[in-house]
């Protein structure tokens, strides 16, 4: 990808799908590292790898504010002119919900923040994966992986496994 646009939508889907995860766990986090790189294999092609470390407000499992960071965190290290193959958020500091030890006057998270991603979970589930995302978290993105020539799962998916028949 050489275009910003793109690379932000692949890491607000990371960090949403991450935000899910903390929540599935029921877990917190504190900071994340947002990082993007070049291909390194391609000798002819320009090479970078940066990232950002982003410190949240308060522990978080809050989609929205993390995919918030996450695409600002983006902004700052992209740099125009590479061809970028990578993109990489990264989770640091959980916790369990009241484990973080702050001052007294530390913001936290709002129940409020709570209830609506509790919604939200509970329609992806009921309607499926996706149903409600963040608005630049798109359905079916270019960018995506194709799985058009994916080798079947014969060493992880019983209902895949080769069937020999002896005559």
């Amino acid at each position: 990808m050489t275009e910003l646009t793109p690379i932000k939508q692949a890491v607000a889907t990371y960090a949403a799908r991450a935000a899910e995860k903390l929540r599935a766990q029921g877990s917190v986090c504190k900071r994340m590292r947002v990082s993007i790189r070049t291909g390194m294999f391609n000798p002819n092609e320009l090479h970078l790898a940066k990232g950002a470390l982003v410190e949240l407000p308060y522990p978080t499992n809050d989609t929205l504010l993390l995919t918030r960071a996450a695409t600002e965190a983006v902004e700052k290290v992209y740099q125009d002119g590479y061809r970028y193959s990578k993109a990489e958020v990264l989770l640091l500091d959980l916790r369990q919900p009241g484990e973080f030890t702050d001052d007294l006057f530390a913001a936290t998270q709002p129940v409020a923040c709570d209830r609506l991603m509790s919604v939200m979970d509970g329609i992806n589930q009921r309607y499926g994966k996706g149903t409600l995302r963040s608005a630049n978290v798109p359905r079916s993105p270019e960018w995506g992986m194709r799985r058009e020539l994916l080798s079947q799962s014969f060493t992880t998916r019983l209902d895949q496994l080769w069937r020999v028949y002896c005559r």
